[in-house]
């Protein structure tokens, strides 16, 4: 890219001022700017650094742009502000620019930097940028704006006032200072001195001035009274016996049971095996594997639409484990969440095992989504995709606190592989995982005849949580329920304060994982 000098480029009169996000195809134009305006404390940031701050806060990285070219940036980052205090320097703020402090939970947003080309200095840029900047704050609902100032006119005066002192006659407008007079007129309050913030900042002599702008029309009770963020949730899961059932009604009559239960000790959901409806399956033990299970999708409707009529009743959300399904002539495995206010959403099974495909023609979905619910947001894995570790990711990347895998093995290898790999994406990716499947036999079943089972529910791995990582488990091939509390408070604290920090501390300017499927 041939680089155009600011000044010349700002000779023309005829301006095209555009305010909007940065993007990767900025990095040329940012760091030439930064070059310029930096050259005192270090230039312009790597490649790295500008790629990992787009890809964490894309939202919060801004420009003004004239022409097509930057000739203006702010670039910001969302913190629980408790967990730093007053008393912090730039690097452990911003993670060393790499923004690995951000937490989309978080209440303050922190100014990571602004500057705008000396040659458009004059046309009041950085104001629109602090302005696009409280909207952002606004937008968002966090509680301030708080951001380390350089004070670059100090070393002038060091020797004849300490910083609390030059700071009081920039307020007083006895001296100015173009970074604080600037802050200042902005609406920004000076909160206290900060020594060190910024060691290299020889204008300053390390210090800054610590400022916060307050969020007016910041709501802490913003969520709603229904299906606000919750603290905690306590899920109940069915470790479910396969048996031989007369009809529909028969099996829909052990669902509600168990419905009944959880919903009795105050469970937020209920968490059913993958193809728990099997044993219909057996209704016409004649028939060829590939005709039992398209003649069990027939039930599925009746089925789903019973459990949503439950998951009202009971006041309990559903996940109805995973049952088969028909749409334009090819069979698909999905899981059903049926809300206790009578929406149902769904999760298609991404993967098929090699004996779905072979056996009974099944197709993959090619969706994945994150659910609100109104304990928390959640995702979905039926069985074998729990297993590609991708999903998880991208779940996670959606801010998942709970993954749900409604699992069927027959064997305990393969439920060792489910297992496993469950954990696995617990530590990997800091959320909670409950997986839940089926025991018992069904000899009139072909291909379904054997279960091997045992339901748990696992969490990150650290001190605060248990020291295997085992939230509960069942006792294995016996039917029971698993009822357990969450605490998504200690996902939080893990993700700022944990041993290890997998989701801060992934390098995002280096890797990431993609989805190019359908939305």
């Amino acid at each position: 890219m041939q680089e155009i000098n600011q000044a010349e480029f700002a000779e023309g009169v005829n301006h095209h001022l555009e305010l909007r996000n940065l993007t990767m195809d900025d990095f040329d134009d940012v760091r030439e700017l930064m070059d310029v305006v930096y050259k005192d404390v270090g230039g312009a940031w790597t490649r790295k650094e500008y790629t990992a701050q787009i890809s964490t806060f894309p939202e919060g990285q801004i420009c003004i742009v004239d022409k097509g070219k930057v000739i203006a940036a702010a670039f910001s980052v969302i913190v629980d502000y408790d967990k730093f205090g007053d008393k912090h320097t730039y690097d452990q703020i911003t993670g060393d620019a790499y923004l690995t402090t951000h937490d989309p939970n978080g209440d303050v947003l922190y100014g990571v930097d602004v500057f705008v080309s000396p040659a458009y200095r004059g046309l009041r840029l950085g104001r629109r940028l602090y302005e696009a900047r409280r909207e952002i704050c606004m937008n968002l609902n966090l509680r301030s704006i708080m951001a380390g100032g350089r004070i670059p006119n100090y070393a002038q005066f060091a020797n004849d006032m300490s910083p609390y002192q030059y700071i009081e006659a920039v307020k007083s407008k006895d001296i100015y200072d173009p970074i604080l007079t600037f802050q200042l007129s902005n609406g920004f309050e000076v909160k206290q001195v900060l020594k060190a913030y910024l060691p290299e900042d020889k204008h300053s002599l390390g210090y800054a001035t610590l400022l916060q702008w307050h969020n007016i029309y910041y709501d802490p009770d913003q969520s709603k009274l229904i299906g606000g963020r919750k603290h905690s949730a306590r899920i109940g899961c069915v470790q479910w016996q396969m048996r031989y059932f007369h009809d529909v009604q028969e099996l829909l009559q052990q669902v509600e049971y168990f419905v009944d239960a959880l919903s009795d000790y105050k469970c937020d959901v209920a968490l059913f095996p993958e193809f728990f409806n099997a044993p219909l399956m057996g209704l016409n033990p004649a028939e060829s594997s590939i005709d039992a299970i398209w003649n069990l999708a027939m039930y599925s409707e009746e089925i789903l639409r019973q459990i949503s009529h439950l998951a009202v009743s009971y006041n309990i959300n559903i996940i109805a484990g995973s049952m088969p399904i028909i749409e334009e002539q090819q069979l698909y495995n999905v899981a059903y969440l049926c809300h206790r206010d009578g929406r149902i959403e769904s999760q298609y099974k991404i993967h098929p095992t090699p004996h779905e495909k072979r056996d009974w023609i099944m197709q993959g979905g090619d969706r994945l989504q994150a659910f609100d619910t109104d304990f928390g947001r959640i995702g979905i894995l039926i069985c074998y995709d729990v297993e590609f570790p991708e999903l998880a990711r991208l779940l996670s990347e959606k801010e998942i606190q709970v993954l749900f895998v409604p699992f069927w093995t027959d064997t305990k290898n393969g439920y060792l592989r489910v297992r496993r790999c469950a954990q696995a994406r617990a530590i990997e990716n800091e959320c909670y995982v409950a997986i839940a499947g089926s025991v018992g036999n069904l000899p009139k079943v072909d291909n379904v005849d054997i279960q091997y089972g045992q339901t748990a529910v696992f969490s990150p791995s650290d001190f605060a949580f248990p020291h295997d990582a085992i939230v509960s488990e069942t006792t294995p091939n016996t039917e029971m329920t698993l009822i357990v509390d969450l605490d998504f408070d200690k996902l939080k604290e893990l993700q700022n304060e944990g041993s290890v920090r997998n989701y801060l501390d992934r390098r995002r300017d280096l890797y990431r994982v993609e989805w190019v499927g359908k939305d």
